[in-house]
């Protein structure tokens, strides 16, 4: 870990509790969780682990963002995921006792929750429903990888950007209205293209009718013809 202050202070039975990973797990075993948890601080920027680095634990994000990626032997990067605060990563390292398959920095300035190895698998061995939990959020991790395969392989760049518009109109709520949460160098790499392709697609998308641009705000004008696009997978 790269730049990072242990924080000792931090309750966190109650906020272990509210995440997906742990929901429904037992108050006793929420406060042993606690009990090897730590909380450490770091900046914008910091490498969290490197692939490669031994898998001698897992984070949740407490506060800020955090992106999972991959590089190519050329040095492109390709976003696996980015990390919401309740959200975990690490996880398939630390239980197939390797080493982390890919690397991950914070986005923004970040608290996160880290889990050592050793004492967490000692309580899952006899805690059966923290054993289920991890298991549906691995299913559902495997299930993203999925997509992201899938959209990456079958579909061109404006089909991805369409479902990924689609998926944040949806997961911020907020009428027809959305906010970019990446950079556009980001949500290339998110979208295995290049911000140049990126900047042109969305700039016809806005011609097309499709979207109007403000900055980092989007507002979907015709939700049916982005639809298609994502369904389609090219104009």
């Amino acid at each position: 870990m790269v730049n990072m202050v242990v924080d000792k202070d931090s309750p966190l039975v109650e906020w272990l509790g509210a995440t997906s990973l742990f929901a429904g797990v037992e108050g006793e075993h929420l406060w042993g969780l606690s009990g090897i948890a730590m909380v450490v601080s770091c900046k914008r920027r910091a490498n969290i682990f490197s692939e490669g680095d031994p898998g001698n634990g897992f984070y949740l994000v407490k506060e800020g963002r955090v992106k999972v990626f991959m590089l190519s032997p050329d040095g492109k990067e390709q976003i696996l995921h980015v990390i919401e605060p309740g959200e975990s990563f690490g996880e398939v390292a630390v239980f197939a006792g390797q080493s982390f398959p890919a690397h991950a920095v914070a986005l923004e300035n970040c608290r996160l929750v880290f889990l050592p190895r050793e004492d967490f698998v000692a309580l899952v061995s006899g805690n059966p429903a923290l054993a289920l939990n991890l298991l549906a959020a691995l299913s559902q991790r495997l299930r993203q990888f999925a997509k992201m395969i899938d959209a990456l392989s079958l579909k061109e760049v404006p089909g991805r950007l369409a479902a990924h518009l689609l998926y944040l109109g949806e997961k911020q709520a907020a009428g027809n209205r959305l906010h970019l949460e990446l950079s556009k160098t980001q949500l290339a790499s998110l979208l295995g293209t290049i911000p140049e392709t990126l900047s042109r697609i969305l700039s016809r998308l806005q011609r097309d009718g499709f979207i109007s641009i403000e900055g980092a705000e989007i507002t979907v004008i015709d939700q049916q013809k982005l639809a298609e696009l994502a369904e389609i997978g090219k104009f």
